[in-house]
């Protein structure tokens, strides 16, 4: 998107959204039910029904971006609202239950509210941030581009190994074997190899090379260059890893939250309507 959702249409659903939340907070000061502000009052009832229309509609939005050219909203206008509608919801929703909580369904849906909110707000933020630290991090590269260089650096490594004695020629043929990237999600999240075998063998061939024979010492220092220059497109490749699983993560995590909270939302509504 040329213009972030976050300022799109001169910040039109943030203030839409802020108009919202202050209109919830005005009648919940201006109300004056009998006892403890509930959600069971007539403005807690109102509240609810506007909280749950927008947690639907909320919801509603991950079918609707997947039906392109369906409907008349254009699907920025749709994001935009579903970001800061997201926020009013904490605030509206609050104050539709008046604050009150406990052990029972209803605190239940209200938590997975807030954990689906603050999931939705981190996507926001990978959304907007990642995709630049991407593009510094590839440096004008592509992935692909850099896997292939660092593909090119093995052969280059192993050519100069070989004529480095056994331990040398050792180091750099498990650094081209073991040096790996991306992993299980831990690892990829992480973004690094701490047991790295291309790192181990940089610091121990710049150990050894400064005691090479002077016949060898020339290729010993073009193999040290060689490594760094490896291990660096290595840490490139993790960090690459490493941002678009932050992207993708949050997803595995806000969708299957979103549909527990409508499933606990429902659990609210019959247990409000048929039990109280």
């Amino acid at each position: 998107m040329q213009e972030s959702v976050l300022v799109y249409r001169n910040f039109l659903y943030l203030k839409v959204s802020a108009a919202a939340a202050g209109a919830s907070l005005f009648a919940y000061v201006w109300h004056t039910p009998l006892g403890q502000p509930n959600g069971g009052t007539w403005l807690g009832y109102t509240l609810g029904v506007v909280s749950l229309g927008i947690v639907i509609w909320l919801a509603w939005y991950g079918i609707r971006k997947r039906r392109y050219g369906v409907g008349r909203a254009r699907l920025e206008d749709w994001l935009s609202a579903h970001v800061y509608l997201g926020l009013a919801l904490v605030v509206i929703a609050t104050l539709h239950a008046g604050f009150q909580v406990g052990w029972n369904v209803h605190t239940l849906a209200y938590v997975l509210m807030l954990l689906v909110i603050a999931s939705g707000a981190f996507g926001i933020y990978t959304y907007v941030r990642i995709p630049g630290l991407i593009t510094a991090n590839r440096a004008g590269l592509t992935l692909e581009q850099i896997m292939a260089l660092i593909a090119e650096l093995h052969e280059d490594c192993r050519k100069v190994a070989v004529t480095l004695g056994d331990e040398i020629n050792e180091l750099v043929q498990r650094s081209a074997e073991e040096s790996h990237i991306g992993g299980n999600v831990w690892q990829q999240l992480s973004g690094r190899d701490p047991l790295c075998p291309t790192a181990e063998a940089l610091v121990r061939v710049r150990a050894i090379a400064r005691d090479l024979p002077q016949a060898q010492s020339e290729n010993g220092r073009k193999l040290v260059l060689l490594l760094a220059r490896q291990s660096e497109l290595l840490g490139q490749a993790r960090r690459d890893v490493r941002f678009k699983a932050l992207i993708d993560v949050w997803l595995f995590v806000h969708v299957p939250m979103t549909l527990a909270l409508l499933a606990a939302l429902a659990a609210h509504v019959v247990s409000v309507f048929f039990y109280w």
